[in-house]
């Protein structure tokens, strides 16, 4: 275990592990977790205890600040099993600073590396048979950071709860996706929290990702609050599209994700030899370059999607965008198969993105 982190933590351990409760061959997504999770607890202006636990209910009080006020945040990230049988973690100093910008936006004091990564290692090294050996799977990993004092007041907390916990994970779409250009709703404005990801963003897409899904679709595209024109960012993942032979998906701003799967593939279609643009799109050039032949592909990127194809985008009611099967795609699966073996360490961390937890 990589011991560059040392903090003190607190452990009280279950006498048996439940993994034997787990049926590994149809893990899907989010169903079960693993034996343990992280606590660290922050009040009066310093964090004054970390503990490890069994996995299970907290107890909290109906005037705790985060159901009210909505000071939550989290973050989402995995550790893989290698081809050597070792477990490794995918730039999760990233997903450490993208917290500590989200806790910035919402008055929330930041969480110390040491706690972060420290707590994490510790709570993978006791909990290291639950990440999969198939390829394919991965254990999720999911930071959360909430506002836990008992204040009825329009006020930042003065206490709180950083925690993880882990699932054994499959893919998070089994099949291809398909979206539609949302229309009636908006998910970020300028100057608000579109870039925060906190659980107020998922909680304001529902309704709408619940309409796409009795219109027979997975999920939505995002446009801008403006002009309803451009696109921002699916309703589970960064988007691009691929358009005669270029990669193109819209910059980040104060409305998108910044996506560290997005930066991951950005940087090593570069590396590959792919054009890459980062520019505004709008719909009707969507359209248009369908209808000229000359959108080859679209896909999505996050963690728990990681690259997830495309197939079909509803433009409007009378109006479908339906691409070819992903499996005669040319950049989709060149990507795909790349990001997938340096995650394993089938060919080299040539971008050091690796952690390696020894």
């Amino acid at each position: 275990m990589n011991t560059q982190y040392s903090i003190a933590i607190q452990k009280n351990l279950i006498p048996k592990s439940r993994i034997d409760e787990v049926n590994f061959q149809e893990l899907g997504f989010g169903k079960y977790f693993a034996d343990h999770m992280f606590i660290a607890k922050y009040k009066d202006g310093a964090w004054i205890s970390n503990e490890i636990v069994p996995y299970g209910e907290i107890s909290v009080s109906p005037a705790m600040s985060a159901l009210h006020y909505g000071q939550t945040i989290f973050e989402g990230m995995k550790a893989y099993r290698n081809i050597h049988g070792k477990i490794q973690l995918f730039r999760p100093l990233d997903n450490w600073k993208r917290m500590n910008v989200s806790a910035e936006r919402l008055a929330m004091p930041p969480v110390p590396e040491e706690i972060f990564m420290g707590g994490l290692l510790e709570l993978l090294k006791i909990d290291q048979n639950w990440v999969p050996s198939r390829r394919g799977e991965s254990l999720y990993i999911r930071p959360f950071y909430i506002a836990s004092d008992n204040f009825v007041g329009m006020r930042p907390s003065s206490e709180y709860l950083f925690m993880i916990f882990n699932c054994p994970v499959a893919a998070y779409y089994a099949n291809p996706v398909k979206v539609k250009f949302e229309k009636n709703f908006i998910r970020a404005t300028p100057g608000g929290v579109g870039y925060v990801k906190m659980g107020g963003n998922y909680a304001r897409s529902m309704l709408a990702t619940e309409l796409a899904k009795s219109d027979g679709y997975d999920n939505v595209i995002w446009l801008d609050s403006q002009e309803y024109k451009y696109v921002e960012e699916c309703g589970t993942m960064n988007i691009f599209f691929v358009i005669n032979d270029t990669i193109i998906t819209p910059p980040t701003s104060g409305t998108i994700l910044e996506g560290i799967t997005r930066a991951s593939v950005i940087e090593l279609a570069k590396d590959l030899g792919f054009n890459v643009e980062i520019r505004k799109l709008s719909k009707e050039e969507i359209l248009e370059s369908y209808q000229q032949g000359k959108l080859q592909e679209c896909f999505g990127t996050g963690t728990a999607a990681s690259i997830s194809p495309i197939v079909k985008i509803g433009y409007d009611q009378d109006t479908n965008i339906q691409l070819i099967d992903p499996s005669e795609w040319k950049f989709v699966p060149k990507l795909q198969n790349e990001l997938n073996a340096i995650r394993i360490s089938e060919i080299p961390d040539r971008f050091h993105w690796i952690f390696p937890i020894t």
